[in-house]
């Protein structure tokens, strides 16, 4: 059978562009990902200072050797971002997380293949100014990003010059359409967006990308889906762009994957799974919504307001009710499924306005795999039983929902 008949009629005005991209093999450790997408030739970041004056306040990054960079500035909220070539940064997982002066904090690591990227939150607005100089050892160089106090206007005018001058991210190619239902499996953040920190230190991108490819080998395997990832490798993929993407494949599913945390280590554990809808089913849903909707900001991109920008709103509104009809019943089916594996959080059905979540012709549902802020859920995560007891509930709650559909 096809796919459901709103989409059927609406799928030449509902495609959308694919902007995220696969780039070589996935690894599934952070030091394995760091050599694999760093290149043996890519010039090494060894250490960070950040110095404070009245004024102004400089960021310097020494450098094996020389890498352009390009810089400019966004708003809502404040943000330096300077553009580098590939860079493998050996600087340390802390470094950054406290500011000075101008400089409220700042991350980095890779942002599409063949680019890194340097953030820093502002503390108020700035002018940016870089500039490669030679370093005290032979052949290593100082890379400084100087920030100088501005007036709010100023900074609005150098921030809308900065979009224009943000660069696109490159297209993902989609092999050949068949039959069988797609399912996209969408590991969240990645690159210069970690996500959550773990108890132990691990980072939330590396642990769900785990699971997400322990979940890819056993839907594959069972030779009755087609399977895609928004990303297959330690990069940063737009929430808007991880949309897109599973529009333009037509997926029959998006899935994706999430590990969250709180301030507190309060022993409070569990999977849940959530749908997305305008209003949150509760605050702590509507709270979650917001923290994971601020990811393109933490990774210097823009977070467009459109996931349609050509479809009637009658015709998109119509899909959209069908689309999340149908997700509804995928979470539940799944929830029944997933709790018979590993520990469900004691609300595990939930809803709030995710933006990954969006899609109005792609049935979607975000599952939080547990909480990072708890040893047991962590132990789970990390370990090949545990990802393969999750992985193989999700499979049979596939399975389940699609012959329910009569999707073959």
């Amino acid at each position: 059978m096809g796919r459901f008949v709103a989409r059927s009629l609406l799928t030449a005005a509902l495609v959308g562009i694919a902007c995220t991209a696969a780039w070589g093999g996935p690894q599934r450790r952070v030091a394995q990902a760091t050599a694999t997408l760093a290149r043996p030739d890519a010039p090494v970041a060894y250490e960070a200072e950040l110095k404070a004056g009245e004024s102004t306040t400089t960021l310097t990054i020494h450098l094996s050797r020389s890498a352009a960079a390009s810089a400019f500035v966004l708003e809502r909220p404040d943000r330096v971002v300077v553009d580098l070539p590939v860079v493998n940064f050996q600087i340390g997982d802390d470094a950054g997380r406290k500011g000075a002066g101008l400089v409220r904090s700042f991350r980095y690591g890779l942002f599409t293949p063949g680019r890194s990227r340097l953030v820093i939150d502002l503390t108020q607005p700035s002018t940016v100014e870089v500039e490669n100089a030679p370093g005290t050892q032979d052949g290593h160089v100082r890379l400084t990003v100087k920030l100088s106090k501005i007036d709010r206007a100023a900074f609005a005018r150098s921030a809308q010059e900065g979009r224009s001058a943000a660069p696109p991210t490159p297209q993902h190619a989609l092999p050949a359409s068949d039959s069988r239902p797609l399912v996209v499996i969408d590991p969240g953040h990645g690159g210069i967006d970690p996500g959550a920190r773990a108890r132990n230190g691990q980072l939330e991108k590396n642990l769900v990308f785990d699971m997400a490819l322990a979940l890819k080998e056993k839907l594959a395997a069972t030779g009755r889906y087609r399977v895609l990832m928004t990303r297959d490798d330690d990069v940063f993929v737009a929430l808007a762009d991880r949309v897109k993407f599973a529009r333009r494949a037509q997926a029959d599913l998006l899935i994706s994957l999430h590990a969250d945390a709180l301030a507190s280590h309060d022993g409070v554990r569990g999977a849940s799974i959530y749908t997305g809808s305008e209003k949150a089913s509760d605050a702590y849903a509507a709270r979650l919504a917001e923290s994971e909707n601020k990811a393109d900001a933490a990774a210097g991109a823009d977070a467009g307001n459109e996931i349609l920008d050509d479809v009637n709103d009658i015709l998109a509104d119509l899909t959209r009710r069908e689309t999340r009809t149908f997700a509804h019943r995928f979470a539940k089916t799944l929830a029944g499924d997933l709790g018979s594996a590993v520990p469900m959080h004691k609300s595990p059905l939930r809803s709030a306005g995710f933006r990954v979540l969006m899609a109005p012709d792609v049935p979607s549902v975000l599952v939080e795999l547990g909480y990072l802020t708890n040893t047991n859920d962590i132990a789970l995560l990390t370990s090949d039983a545990g990802r393969a007891k999750a992985s193989a509930a999700i499979v049979a709650a596939v399975d389940g929902y699609f012959a329910r559909r009569g999707l073959p």
